[in-house]
């Protein structure tokens, strides 16, 4: 929406490059403002490189985030194909800045949340617990906290904190055309490949809508606008174990009469000697993944290469769940095979 408002107000352009910005930049003078707000510029999406947790709990300078992004290179050529990267909106952040002369605190303080009226929305900082913010926690057996991204970091990606009521304040009005013009919103609501400017296009029964949704740390969240019915929905979340678009979809359905399958959490507890008969590496060529089933007390663990253990619950002798992400493994200890069910 800010790149957008910097528009109407000619201090920037769709098809501007970015060599007046960025010379550090791979491929500056073809990835436009355009490509990096649908996502189509090639940057290649820092926070997927193994050495972001070594660095993202810790303050980064607009040189340092540049640099650590100029370094990825590009991932594709750009305008070629749609591929999500939070660098895109980092550098948007930083050009924001640049054109303003403001910081982006600033900037969307006085562009959005004042106009607006938002109660509980602002760029955010360390994490205050007095002003009623929350920590995000992960669930491994108990409730743990999760780690807490330095927001100088995120920008535009993901430094904004707020709650679902000025969240459903926030998209009813960008719809209502308060803060860009319908001409703008159009060009957010212009999707390729279920993607538009700064917006996603979601598909709930026979109705679409638009919004996008977003995860930090452990927080999640999910914001959407269904245009026909004039419905915003809205849900935050610091901790899940129940994946966060069931619930979603659960509340969707109550709304629109559809039916939907309670989830049932009846686990079983089984003894340390059947959960040995599922331990070790599992490889498919269908899929180039390794996954390897390990154990902790009386619980199995998973883990994809390059990725934290996930917890696993026996829901039966040899089916296990990870309701987080709506993963199912079933277990043939005879034939040291297991078959993998996601969605």
């Amino acid at each position: 929406m800010l790149i957008l408002k910097a528009i109407e107000e000619n201090k920037i352009s769709l098809n501007q490059s970015l060599d007046k910005f960025f010379p550090e930049i791979e491929n500056l003078k073809k990835i436009t403002i355009g490509n990096l707000l649908n996502h189509r510029s090639g940057i290649h999406d820092f926070t997927n490189e193994k050495s972001y947790s070594s660095y993202n709990t810790e303050f980064k300078s607009e040189k340092q985030m540049i640099e650590i992004i100029a370094k990825g290179k590009s991932d594709f050529e750009p305008n070629i194909k749609v591929e999500y990267s939070n660098s895109n909106y980092i550098v948007l952040s930083y050009i924001l800045e640049k054109i303003y002369k403001k910081s982006h605190a600033t900037i969307l303080d006085s562009k959005i949340i004042k106009p607006l009226g938002l109660k509980n929305t602002y760029f955010g900082g360390k994490i205050q617990i007095q002003n009623s913010e929350s920590y995000s926690y992960h669930f491994i057996n108990k409730w743990d906290k999760g780690t807490e991204t330095d927001l100088s970091i995120l920008m535009g990606a993901g430094a904004i904190l707020s709650n679902s009521t000025d969240l459903n304040t926030f998209i009813e009005q960008l719809f209502n055309g308060k803060i860009i013009s319908q001409k703008s919103l159009s060009v957010m609501t212009t999707m390729s490949d279920f993607n538009g400017m700064g917006m996603l296009e979601f598909q709930n029964f026979e109705e679409k809508s638009y919004g996008h949704n977003g995860a930090i740390d452990d927080f999640q969240s999910i914001l959407s606008y269904f245009p026909k019915e004039k419905l915003s929905v809205a849900l935050t979340s610091n901790g899940l174990i129940y994946p966060i678009n069931n619930v979603l979809s659960c509340a969707l359905s109550c709304y629109f009469n559809k039916p939907f399958a309670m989830p049932i959490f009846n686990y079983v507890e089984l003894k340390p000697e059947v959960l040995d008969l599922y331990l070790g590496q599992y490889t498919s060529k269908l899929i180039p993944i390794k996954i390897t089933i390990t154990k902790k007390g009386n619980k199995l663990l998973g883990q994809v290469m390059g990725q934290p253990a996930f917890p696993l619950e026996a829901a039966a002798i040899n089916v296990f769940k990870f309701e987080q992400v709506g993963l199912v493994l079933e277990f043939d200890a005879d034939k040291k095979e297991m078959i993998l069910k996601q969605g």
